[in-house]
């Protein structure tokens, strides 16, 4: 220790006087340098013994503006302590040595300097990371598809954010995917011609069943929804939007609420057919255009006929005529129910007309009690067999049959007018919602909403009282009407 001093004293207050052997001398020094040190700078081995008692800590180690400190061992801390800031947080690290310190000191503030952020990592930490980077590196080459490591934290952290407490994120996503389809791309009106295909079997009658479907009413939707096809010729499903249809709807101006309500429902009706073979999206969200919004009804008066109409048409009737219109003005039958019905059914059961679940819009059964004045209109046709009405195959075969005989009569039209006349006269005359519901097959809302206070009981019972006159000669022979 003492030579090396002298050596450096020589090298310090060197003059010419030295002359030829100051070269070797410095060579020397040059040579020697890296264990001639300073006795701050003596590494004490692995004794741990601080270099010099003279030394004084904290040792500050810089870089540029980096620094870090190095604390001496003391009674509570017997190892030395290196301490600095990364990233915001104070880090500490224990050595056995003062050279092992100093050492991770150098390079601790040379990396702080240069910006490295990743001495802020813990061991753990950083082992952390590096598997972070693996499954990433993973997941690119299974995909091809690449995220960042901050993407894929912050990612994650903000899907598990919307999840209810205790979920798994990863059983979630799987159960989103089972409510997911693959579109496939469809021609409107292919789509349409699909869907009227596929309800077509249904408005047919089987083995004298009744058709799922009324076939009047099939044909309706398949006339509307091939108008809407046409109306956007060659575009595909995936091209609608909610401008679509404002344009169709706007075709239909001059129609009536509920006509252009009955449009809305069978566009609705394709719509959500569409998205369950997956041609749409569940989430299309197509039914919150403005033009698909239902509208308000018309709140006009319900109509009905007078008795006096009432006695007039069924005198002037003949055959089958006479006895849907009896039916659907004394029994308060819907006309549809009333063309299904068989004599079967109008006398099977006595004092009662039974409408089966087959025949009844509802497809629920229920009797209808037979007042005096329906079974006088109906007791010629006791001995009839087969069906009521068996002239026209259907529905507007009757109705045009029935403008026939009421044009002459001067009776205007009225929709519904028999039916909507039971339901007023049979309410005013028993005062009793639930009797009349039960008669009509209705419910008593319904009754309440669109009968109650329409007719007077002195009304009601002139109208259950127009039974067959004397002179009405064309209500017996009709022994061969439905051959």
């Amino acid at each position: 220790m003492v030579e090396h001093a002298a050596v450096n004293r020589v090298v310090v207050g060197s003059s010419p006087t030295f002359g030829a052997n100051q070269t070797v001398v410095n060579q020397q020094v040059i040579n020697t340098s890296e264990i001639c040190r300073t006795d701050s700078a003596q590494n004490p081995g692995d004794s741990g013994i601080a270099p010099s008692g003279k030394m004084k800590f904290p040792v500050k180690v810089t870089f540029r503006k980096a620094e870090a400190k190095i604390y001496g061992k003391s009674a509570a801390y017997p190892f030395y302590r290196l301490c600095y800031y990364a990233a915001g947080k104070r880090r500490i690290q224990s050595f056995s040595t003062y050279a092992a310190a100093k050492t991770a000191a150098d390079a601790k503030v040379k990396e702080i300097a240069n910006g490295n952020q990743s001495i802020a990592l813990t061991a753990k930490e950083a082992t952390a990371a590096l598997s972070i980077r693996d499954a990433l590196d993973a997941y690119r080459r299974d995909t091809g598809r690449s995220f960042t490591a901050l993407e894929a934290v912050t990612g994650f952290l903000d899907a598990v954010k919307q999840l209810p407490g205790g979920c798994n994120l990863t059983e979630a996503v799987r159960a989103y995917s089972r409510t997911l389809a693959t579109i496939k791309p469809k021609v409107l009106s292919e789509a349409v011609e699909e869907f009227i295909a596929m309800r077509k079997p249904k408005a047919r009658a089987t083995d004298g069943k009744r058709a799922q479907l009324s076939p009047v009413y099939a044909m309706h939707i398949e006339t509307w929804l091939r108008e809407f096809a046409a109306t956007f010729q060659g575009h595909h499903l995936g091209d609608l939007n909610r401008d679509f249809f404002a344009s169709y709807m706007g075709n239909y101006a001059g129609l009536s609420p509920k006509s252009r309500n009955d449009r809305r429902a069978a566009v609705a009706m394709l719509l959500r057919w569409c998205a369950r073979q997956d041609y749409l999206p569940q989430t299309h969200r197509l039914f919150e255009a403005d033009a698909m919004q239902k509208e308000q009804l018309d709140t006009a008066a319900t109509d009905f006929y007078r008795p006096g109409e009432f006695r007039a048409l069924l005198e002037a009737a003949e055959g089958p005529m006479r006895a849907v219109i009896a039916l659907q003005g004394l029994a308060g039958l819907r006309l549809e129910e009333a063309l299904r019905m068989t004599w079967e059914n109008v006398f099977n059961i006595p004092g009662h007309i039974e409408i089966t679940a087959q025949n009844a819009k509802t497809r629920r059964r229920r009797l209808v009690e037979v007042c005096p004045a329906l079974a006088a209109w109906l007791e010629p046709f006791r001995e009839m067999e087969g069906r009521v009405w068996t002239q026209t195959a259907t529905l507007n075969g009757y109705v045009s049959a029935f403008s026939r005989l009421r044009e002459p009569l001067k009776i205007p039209s009225r929709r519904n007018g028999l039916r909507h006349a039971f339901c007023s006269f049979h309410l005013a005359l028993h005062s009793n919602e639930n009797l009349t519901a039960a008669q009509a097959g209705s419910s008593p809302t319904m009754l309440h909403g669109h009968y109650k206070g329409l007719a007077t009981k002195a009304e009601a019972e002139k109208w259950f009282a127009v039974k067959p006159s004397e002179a009405a000669g064309n209500v017996i022979p009709l022994s061969h009407a439905n051959t």
